[in-house]
């Protein structure tokens, strides 16, 4: 089912994102680290992705970042950290690939059944829906 694949599909990609190389979860981890770069992330203000210089990088606030904080480390800071993590971002790639085509197929799904449970009680549909098939002919 469609709206399942896409479910699977989103859980794949941030499963990914949560074990990308180089991603770093606690302070800890950047003890002696130099910090090559700082980017701020648009979507919440004060957040940012700070690269550094071995290509590891940390998502501030906070250091658990919710997939939607991951993903846009990963495209803002992608001319900075594809050169060190390529296959990464190769998958990476794929994964959100994926994610889109499941999307499409479960809002295609979705759109169908809506129309099929609402035949019966909406008789004008069918043709309606001959109106705008008609049209885009």
């Amino acid at each position: 089912m469609p709206i399942e694949e896409k479910w699977k599909a989103n859980q794949e990609k941030v499963a990914f994102m949560k074990r990308f190389p180089g991603l770093t979860l606690s302070w800890e981890h950047a003890a002696g680290k130099t910090i090559d770069t700082v980017i701020p992330l648009t979507g919440k203000p004060g957040a940012a992705v700070l690269i550094f210089q071995d290509g590891s990088f940390i998502v501030t606030p906070p250091l658990a970042p919710e997939p939607w904080e991951l993903g846009e480390a990963l495209r803002c800071a992608r001319s900075y950290l594809e050169p060190q993590h390529p296959e990464a971002y190769a998958e990476y790639d794929r994964l959100v690939r994926r994610d889109k085509e499941a999307l499409r197929s479960a809002r295609l799904e979705k759109i169908i059944g809506a129309i099929e449970n609402n035949l019966e009680q909406i008789p004008e549909l069918k043709e309606r829906l001959r109106q705008l098939v008609d049209r885009w002919k």
